[in-house]
């Protein structure tokens, strides 16, 4: 059963205090937590929001990122192929000061934004139900070539994880939602790639949605996964730590057929030689309670660095095969092999 250090929230509550801190943190499976951003009280600047959605089969995959970070916005798309000879491209357009022009929403769960910033304009529209996800990219990647994506997302699961992390830090916090196995459908075109995502290719989605003041240096480990198990069952899971004061709740948690099942500690053992994190060779998962057993085989170390100093982002974004258990709350143990995942190191000074 999940560990009791844990801390549950099971009804709604605004998210930050009249000092801007957070209320009551934890960790629930739906979005009880209500943020606003007039609650904020650190420097507007500081503040940062961002829907991240990745797109994926067992063949390919596509990360769409649209965020606001106060004093830049970012409008990012990754491709990755997976089969073959691996492959991907990275290409990002940044913008100064949109400072909440961006208009993100306050939930996750119904609201539309759109932004453009240079030659890449993306639309994430979300009346409730279907999320639908499009856009286009001109010059992507100095190719001289056009990008355009085109998903509708559905079969939203009833449960995912939501965290609500302090930082040790007054008026620091972040608030952020996994939903982990939705349907996809759509296609994406750029050059001679002609991606097609549906029923027939087992492709689903997971969105990243957060919101929140961080402190100024910080490196997390993140890694999640979603697929289709051999009984049509939908599985999945979001893991991570380093990020914040998680002695609440951590974000670790099992997803089995539109249900979250919470685990405790989860520990990603990267291989290393002295300092240097040897990042394209196995790794494994383990968890303090036996609960998260699994080996990664990398196939893609996905890292867009920038690095000047006093600002950077130096993220190793991996993508590989995932073979081993997991065990649900209930005690079933949920056995997956070779199936594509990701995980990631992140430092960032921001």
């Amino acid at each position: 059963m999940p560990d009791n250090r844990q801390h549950e929230i099971t009804s709604e509550k605004k998210l930050l205090d009249e000092n801007g801190n957070i209320a009551e943190p934890g960790y629930a499976k739906k979005l009880f937590w209500k943020y606003d951003r007039k609650n904020i009280k650190a420097n507007p600047l500081r503040i940062k929001e961002w829907d991240y959605y990745y797109i994926g089969t067992q063949e390919y995959g596509v990360a769409l990122t649209l965020s606001d970070s106060g004093y830049v916005s970012c409008l990012s798309i990754s491709l990755l192929g997976f089969c073959g000879e691996p492959f991907q491209f990275n290409d990002s357009e940044i913008g100064f000061f949109p400072l909440g022009k961006l208009k993100l929403p306050a939930s996750s769960e119904i609201g539309n934004c759109r932004a453009k910033v240079g030659t890449c304009k993306m639309d994430f529209n979300n009346n409730g139900k279907v999320r639908h996800l499009f856009g286009r990219y001109d010059n992507y990647n100095n190719s001289g070539k056009t990008l355009e994506f085109d998903f509708r997302l559905t079969d939203i699961p009833e449960e995912s994880m939501v965290i609500a992390t302090p930082f040790d830090k007054d008026k620091h916090f972040y608030y952020n939602q996994k939903i982990n196995c939705m349907r996809a459908d759509g296609i994406l075109k750029f050059g001679d790639i002609n991606w097609t995502f549906g029923v027939d290719n087992g492709a689903l989605a997971t969105l990243d949605w957060g919101r929140g003041v961080w402190t100024y240096d910080n490196t997390w480990y993140w890694g999640s996964c979603q697929t289709i198990l051999d009984d049509g069952s939908t599985f999945g899971f979001n893991i991570g730590y380093g990020f914040g004061n998680t002695s609440n709740a951590s974000e670790n948690m099992l997803f089995y057929n539109g249900k979250s099942h919470k685990l405790d500690q989860v520990v990603f053992n990267i291989p290393r030689n002295g300092e240097e994190y040897l990042y394209t060779e196995p790794w494994t998962f383990s968890s303090n309670d036996g609960r998260f057993e699994m080996s990664f085989a990398p196939i893609i170390d996905r890292q867009s660095p920038m690095d000047l100093k006093l600002i950077c982002m130096i993220p190793h974004q991996v993508f590989g095969k995932i073979s081993g258990k997991a065990v649900l709350d209930d005690g079933k143990v949920v056995e997956i092999k070779d199936k594509i995942a990701f995980a990631e190191r992140v430092h960032n000074k921001w």
